[in-house]
């Protein structure tokens, strides 16, 4: 069938896009429900195969986990080498990422594809290096189970209690050239646990009472099958569409309703919902819009509205089509989206009906003449689901009828005029040139007044063809009978052409209307494109929005503080909006508004414009006819205009958060620089003042004299200065990164206790009170935890007054070491005990005490660096307290120290 040819034909597109080719490796993934089922052997064998072949095949990652049978198939695979790397005192190995770059095989092993990378490596995830390699045009085999998808980890986790914390992105998996699925039944797995195939013995019994007992292995296989399902699925949808529409494969259990004009929508929607809950399957409702259907009046428009509004509150995916033939539109979009199963409403047969059914098939029997790859099922619906309550306007009744009467009069004075200049000029003329003119008034009166006037027209030409015309005039009589085979002649010709016509005519409005609808597209599209500011945003959108809606139209924006302000444009009319129903839209994310089921009495429609999950704006738009926005066609045009509208607002969003970013960015290597060169500068002068004003201090002790104070005092400051440029040199160094971490045991007792003799000077006023066990021992750093301890006891001597008592505690809580370097002062602002620890805030910012607000800073960078916290509080019984945890690592035994040594 030819009918059938066109809709099969690929579209250009999807040829072009067969026939583009890239140099991008292929991913192969070995996919199974959880560990044991036997991914790393299979994609093994793979390799095997492939390597006998003489494809150059490298393992990068395989882990056997002491595995024989799964070791014995790694004989004869060349290797990668091991990255070596020293993180915190331990050595690690990691992939090698460059070496297999610079090796460049055919196809490389990646075992454990969620893996996390050690420190210092390029990327932290496994996934990522994987990525680098498919760009390098290398062949990946890879593994994964399915707690490692990241859509489906806390599923994972609500079954087994257990959450996986890593994870590799949905894409990653989807994106994948091929997926082999590695199954094995639960009571096999526990087979090969107990056999200690999967993990040694003592492991194996603890992960059959947890992770792999028989309920979870069900759970967990039953999920890898369903995502294994959806790829296929996929698969058969990207197929399909390289292929065209082909007829319907009923693969999977799929259905579409399709709404009609004259009621019973809402019966149908309900129906489809519930088939669709009984099959478990995705549906979708449509809308054809025939040009016969476009005339229908406003009321019934509402209701085919709110019948797809009810369908997607009940999960359907809902689409207003238009064509010509609702059956050619309704088997297209199937076959497009693979929908086997159709339903549609029927009637029962009223008086006459059996007449129009012998003339033209039911949609019914045109869907199985056309499609028999469909499946139809026809719902009943009876007299109650097509009365309609609301009539149309009688304003727009007037309109219509007033249209109407101006044809008719117009086809009248288009007879008289054919009449009168045919009997005045062409008597002489055969009566079938007659006929011609009588038939291009017919014509003229369709196209401009539409297919009742012109069915009018051609019955009132006969007629005044046979009264002045045919023998005996000015009668209807007819003595010649070849007459009536004209006249009959005549009349269906003046019919079908007249129809014809008229719909030529709805046609060309049509095509006209959507000329202008893809212009204003394209337009609007190249002018937001162009903005670069607010302004021209607001402007460009109030121009084409009340240009294409006839409408007044009006932007509201959130201040700085959350409240919605109208954006008024130059030369755009002002539209008054209520707030209390603009906040209730941008907190709902809602439309509300004339037409809606919210607040319809307001002759205005509020839209919410969303991007990236977050309200921008509302739009508030007022069209002088409200019809204007209640057309299906309009309704998608606006909304095409609300997402152009929320790409430019997010666009102008992320441009000012980039540039902001930008500014934050060379302002901290601005100060970075400033740190390093005034530390520089300014450390050697100080080490020379602070040998001077020593020598200068022994010399006049040596000697009795009475200066010997001022010079004790000139050394403290030169301390202390010498302590600020020690802050703002370590502080540029933790910003570039020169800090290495040295991790040994000490004490911590010793420590505190060097810090304080280096604040002698400083704590010989404040009563000090040290609550360390002498047998706590810290693996850490110690030159930069007793600089941390340096810095809080100082800023707690700046802080409190002479006598003030202070304290060091440190105490073991939960697996970590806890320290707290208390006062009895005044306390810290509470709105300040978060901010202190950045750079350069101090708690007090106008005062007489000396620093610039690095010290906490580098506290809380070392902790850090030690995978620690830090915090402040105030006391209940005044004064404030600092605390930071550290985590306590098991003391090595001897043998170990003695084999290190």
């Amino acid at each position: 069938m030819e009918l059938d040819q066109q809709w099969q034909r690929p579209s250009p597109d999807d040829l072009l896009a067969s026939t583009r080719t890239t140099t991008r490796g292929r991913l192969k993934i070995f996919f199974g429900a959880c560990a044991g089922v036997g991914k790393t052997y299979a994609m093994l064998q793979e390799a095997q195969r492939l390597h006998q072949q003489g494809i150059d095949v490298l393992a990068g990652v395989v882990e056997t986990h002491q595995r024989q049978e799964t070791a014995a198939l790694l004989r004869g695979l060349p290797l990668l080498p091991p990255q070596r790397i020293h993180h915190h005192g331990r050595k690690l190995v990691a992939f090698d990422l460059d070496a297999a770059l610079a090796r460049h095989p055919a196809v490389i092993l990646m075992d454990e594809l969620a893996f996390s990378n050690p420190h210092k490596c390029r990327h932290p995830k496994r996934w990522q290096d994987v990525e680098e390699l498919l760009d390098a045009g290398i062949d990946v085999l890879a593994t994964i189970n399915v707690q490692h998808i990241e859509s489906l980890n806390d599923i994972v986790g609500s079954i087994t209690g257990i959450r996986v914390q890593e994870t590799i992105p949905d894409y990653i998996f989807d994106s994948a050239d091929e997926v082999v699925m590695v199954d094995l039944p639960p009571d096999d797995l526990q087979q090969r646990l107990h056999e200690g195939k999967v993990y040694l013995a003592g492991q194996a019994e603890r992960a059959i009472e947890h992770f792999f007992r028989k309920g979870n292995l069900i759970a967990l296989r039953e999920l890898a099958l369903r995502r294994m399902a959806d790829r296929v699925d996929t698969q058969v949808k990207e197929f399909r569409d390289s292929q065209g529409t082909a007829p319907v494969w009923h693969t999977t259990d799929s259905l579409m309703v399709c709404l009609g004009a004259h009621g019973g929508n809402d019966k149908l929607v309900r129906t489809a919902a519930r088939y669709a809950a009984a099959f478990g399957c995705q549906w979708h409702a449509i809308y054809v819009e025939t040009p016969k259907l476009h005339q229908i009046g406003e009321h019934k428009r509402r209701a085919i509205l709110h019948s797809l509004k009810l369908a997607q509150h009940l999960g359907a995916r809902t689409a207003i089509l238009s064509d010509n033939q609702a059956e050619k539109a309704v088997i297209r979009y199937a076959r497009e989206h693979n929908l086997g199963k159709v339903i549609i409403g029927q009637r029962a047969y009223q008086k006459w009906q059996w007449l129009k059914r012998w003339i033209r098939m039911r949609f019914a029997e045109k869907l199985a003449r056309y499609a028999p790859d469909l499946h139809v099922i026809s719902v009943a619906l009876n007299d109650e689901d097509i009365r309609y309550k609301t009539k149309a306007t009688p304003l727009q009744n007037n309109e219509k009828w007033r249209q109407e009467i101006r044809g008719y009069l117009t086809a009248i004075g288009l007879c008289l005029a054919i009449t009168l200049f045919s009997r005045t000029f062409l008597l002489a003329l055969d009566k079938a040139n007659l006929v011609t003119l009588y038939l291009l008034g017919v014509v003229l009166i369709a196209l401009f007044f539409g297919r009742r006037p012109s069915i009018f027209a051609a019955l009132i030409n006969v007629i005044s063809f046979d009264l002045f015309f045919v023998q005996p005039h000015f009668s209807l009589a007819v003595l010649d009978m070849q007459y009536l085979i004209t006249f009959t002649v005549m009349l269906i010709v003046g019919l079908v052409v007249g129809n014809l016509t008229a719909g030529m005519r709805y046609q060309t409005r049509v095509a006209r209307y959507r000329e202008q609808r893809t212009r204003h597209l394209f337009e609007m599209t190249r002018e937001l494109g162009r903005a670069v500011t607010l302004q021209d945003v607001v402007r460009t959108s109030y121009h084409f929005l009340s240009s294409a809606f006839d409408a007044k139209v009006c932007l509201l924006l959130p201040n700085k503080q959350g409240e919605l302000t109208p954006f008024h444009a130059q030369g755009m009319e002002h539209l008054p909006i209520d707030n209390a129903i603009a906040r209730w839209c941008c907190d709902k994310d809602q439309i509300a508004g004339a037409g809606t089921d919210t607040l319809p009495s307001v002759p205005y429609q509020l839209h919410p414009i969303t991007a990236s999950q977050q309200v921008l704006a509302i739009l508030a738009i007022e069209p002088n006819n409200l019809r204007q926005l209640l057309i299906p066609e309009q309704q998608q045009l606006l909304q095409t205009f609300n997402g152009l509208i929320a790409n430019a607002l997010e666009r102008l969003q992320q441009a000012e958060i980039a540039e902001q970013s930008r500014i934050n960015i060379e302002r901290e290597q601005l100060r970075n620089a400033l740190l390093a060169a005034l530390s520089h500068d300014l450390k050697t002068p100080l080490t020379v003042l602070f040998g001077q004003s020593e020598i200068l201090l022994l010399d006049l002790s040596a000697e009795g004299s009475s200066h010997t104070e001022q010079v004790n005092q000139i050394r403290q400051q030169i301390l202390t200065t010498s302590r600020l440029v020690n802050n703002l040199l370590d502080m540029a160094r933790i910003q570039s990164g020169g800090i290495q971490v040295n991790l040994q045991w000490n004490s911590l007792q010793e420590i505190t206790g060097s810090a304080i003799r280096s604040l002698s000077y400083l704590l010989d006023k404040h009563p000090l009170q040290i609550d360390i066990s002498a047998d706590l021992l810290l693996y850490c750093d110690g030159n930069l935890i007793e600089r941390v301890i340096t810095n809080l006891l100082e800023n707690a001597v700046k802080y409190t007054t002479s006598n003030t008592k202070l304290g060091v505690k440190a105490y073991i809580e939960a697996a970590k070491i806890h320290v707290e370097v208390w006062d009895e002062g005044h306390g810290i602002p509470t709105d300040q005990l978060q901010l202190i620890f950045n750079k350069f805030s101090r708690a007090v910012k106008e005062s007489a005490i000396p620093g610039v607000g690095l010290g906490l800073a580098i506290c809380s960078a070392i902790i850090h660096l030690h995978e620690g916290e830090i915090w402040a509080e105030n006391n209940k019984k005044g004064g404030a307290s600092f605390h930071f945890v550290l985590p306590l690592k098991s003391l090595p035994d001897i043998d170990e120290i003695e084999i290190k040594q």
